[in-house]
């Protein structure tokens, strides 16, 4: 062969190798795996996650010995579900816009409750049977105070998990309960039996 047909020829083996071969696609790092190191983007802020920035309407807890200044939520875990004072002590301050509210109260529950106790709050969920999830439409349901309702979303009570971290924000919590109050009503208007 001569020189510029072996030029040609090795020129076309290594554009071959190059091009039909990636032998270091395995061992180059992805841009991904370098997207992953940084713990928060500025849009995260705008997501309905709990929010890595103090802001008053995610719940923290204060630091034992300390006074918690702001809207910040004080805890009262240590003595729920034992003890009720400070649960139905809690105001609900959405009480003047309860309608406000209801599309955000029906949407959580429907994410959150419905797969236990049912869309209409009467244990018609698909596992609420299989773990004894209770009717949220009972009179001993409706007896309960706002705030008795609000912390058994914020702590969990008996087989109901905490739903404090995946709700996170207080008048969401709260719109919650002023949908479960209109079940309740709605329950007792059609004459459904307790």
């Amino acid at each position: 062969m001569r020189r510029p047909e072996m030029r040609g020829a090795l020129a076309a083996l290594l554009a071959l190798a190059l091009g039909g071969c990636n032998f270091y696609y395995n061992t180059l790092p992805s841009p991904d795996d370098a997207l992953k190191l940084v713990p928060w983007f500025d849009h995260m802020i705008k997501s309905q996650a709990v929010h890595p920035y103090q802001r008053a309407d995610v719940p923290r807890y204060a630091v034992a010995g300390t006074v918690p200044i702001d809207r910040v939520e004080r805890d009262w875990s240590a003595e729920w579900p034992a003890v009720t004072t400070t649960a139905d002590a809690l105001v609900n301050p959405t009480l003047a816009a309860v309608e406000e509210t209801l599309a955000k109260g029906d949407t959580l529950f429907q994410v959150y409750c419905a797969l236990c106790h049912g869309p209409a709050g009467n244990q018609g969920g698909t596992v609420g049977p299989r773990v004894g999830a209770p009717s949220l439409v009972t009179e001993l349901a409706r007896s309960r105070s706002d705030g008795y309702l609000y912390s058994v979303i914020r702590y969990g009570r008996g087989v109901m998990w905490r739903y404090g971290d995946k709700i996170p924000r207080t008048e969401d919590r709260w719109a919650v309960v002023n949908y479960l109050r209109s079940l309740q009503a709605n329950h007792l208007a059609t004459g459904g039996t307790d």
